[in-house]
């Protein structure tokens, strides 16, 4: 996949200077080139995307950064069809596995058989989650009349206050990993609602049909950045990570492994803990600071194997998979929109931390036969592997976003869009609707682009 971005900017300076080229960054380039804006974008890496990463694995294109898209994702949708990057249906027909404690189990639909004890508390769950989202703004969590309370114990405390029975225990845990990337103790309760509610709900957040799931790109999510920076061509500026920033009356300057670039605005698209990590010539707001301090990325390695044959779904499977032991967390059918065989599967959260320190062949040979556990002995003989370790990428510091942990939210979330001076922020972390997700970064970058193209116009 070709990537024309990264040529010599005529000029080191502009309107507004944009740090990351993912997502967020491209789309604000975009919406302020539309107004006649001059702007530049700084990416550190030698490539567009940012957590979107599309490679070569054979003959297809598989995506090792994020791929899905679902219902209620406008943004994203529009943004596919005004770039010619069709979708395709995540192939979710056949049984589906569960293993709980090394035990393997099938089942069909949605979830597996439960006790009745499960089944009422996960019905609790999803009416309190509803119940209590109702009580906030989507752009204010940390103001709900319980925000203190909410925000001062993890989902790993609530769990064990109000979830008794093992399979609605374990039906969080898996989606707390599958969905944050996280353990229920690293996260604020409050976020957690947070998050939920910006998603549409959990059962949105965890599905395939009618879900976040439930569709891919044709030839990968990064298509949609590389052709958003194609058009762009000079305006992006590849392999130049900002270290320093400097912002005066007059302007911004920012040093780069480029030199210098100067702008009256910059928008800084990238996680939270990376902005943290540039050195700002003025202190920024106490608020601010400790926000970017604060927001650890979550922790995943995502994992694809291709095949010559679909042989999960020959056996009746649908490819996916769910454990609580093991390399992998969760597992799903990858294959491309014109039928080429692929599995997906992810370590998240601890998974990921633990196994994130073993060697890559040894990880390749645990997922390879932890595959073969779930779908026999072919699957430990793809044609091609490829895995991305995203904690121990310097430019992303770990996948899909950054989380808050307890007392974050009520003390420093309000921070997470506050512009500081001629620094804007971001990224999808700071989205309203759809946080974490490539949808949130479109909203993230159409939001911030506006705020500046206000104060340009003043």
């Amino acid at each position: 996949m070709s990537d024309d971005a990264g040529n010599e900017p005529k000029d080191q300076s502009a309107d507004v200077l944009i740090v990351g080229a993912g997502v967020s960054g491209l789309i604000a380039a975009r919406e302020l080139t539309k107004r006649n804006r001059s702007c530049l974008v700084l990416e550190a890496r030698d490539r567009v995307g940012g957590r979107t990463f599309t490679q070569k694995l054979g003959k297809d294109w598989v995506d090792l950064g994020g791929q899905w898209i679902g219902p209620t994702q406008d943004k994203l949708a529009a943004l596919a069809r005004e770039l010619d990057v069709p979708i395709f249906p995540q192939h979710h027909e056949g049984k589906k596995i569960l293993s709980w404690g090394g035990k393997i189990s099938t089942f069909k639909g949605s979830m597996p058989w439960l006790s009745l004890a499960t089944q009422l508390e996960l019905g609790l769950l999803d009416l309190r989650a509803k119940s209590y989202a109702k009580t906030f703004p989507l752009d204010a969590p940390w103001q709900a009349p319980r925000a203190a309370e909410w925000d001062g114990e993890t989902v790993e405390s609530w769990k064990r206050r109000h979830l008794r029975a093992g399979g609605s225990r374990l039906f969080l845990d898996i989606v707390v990993r599958a969905v944050f990337t996280s353990e229920p103790r690293d996260l604020s309760f409050l976020y957690f609602l947070s998050y939920v509610k910006s998603g549409h709900g959990l059962e949105m957040l965890t599905s395939i049909p009618g879900g976040a799931q439930e569709s891919r790109f044709v030839g990968g999510a990064q298509k949609l950045s590389i052709r958003m920076a194609e058009a762009l061509g000079n305006r992006v500026v590849l392999e130049s990570p900002v270290w320093a920033l400097e912002q005066t009356a007059d302007g911004v300057t920012l040093e780069t492994a480029r030199g210098i670039f100067r702008g009256r605005y910059v928008i800084v698209a990238i996680p939270p803990l990376l902005a943290g990590r540039i050195r700002y010539a003025s202190a920024l707001p106490s608020r601010r600071e400790q926000l970017m301090a604060r927001m650890p990325m979550g922790s995943c390695i995502k994992y694809v194997a291709t095949y010559e044959r679909a042989f999960w779904r020959e056996a009746g499977y649908s490819g996916e998979a769910f454990s609580d032991t093991g390399p992998t967390v969760t597992t799903f059918d990858d294959s491309s929109h014109d039928g080429s065989p692929a599995l997906v599967t992810f370590s998240d959260g601890g998974v990921s931390r633990t196994w994130g320190e073993r060697l890559p062949e040894e990880r390749r040979q645990a997922v390879l036969a932890e595959l073969a556990r779930f779908f026999g002995p072919q699957a430990a003989r793809p044609t091609g592997f490829l895995e991305k370790n995203w904690s121990d990428d310097p430019w992303s510091g770990g996948c899909y976003a950054g989380v808050m942990g307890p007392g974050v939210m009520t003390d420093f979330g309000s921070a997470l869009r506050q512009p500081c001076g001629r620094i804007h922020w971001a990224g999808t972390e700071t989205a309203v609707e759809w946080t974490g997700y490539i949808d949130g970064a479109i909203e993230s970058g159409q939001r911030a682009a506006g705020e500046v193209a206000a104060r340009l116009s003043e």
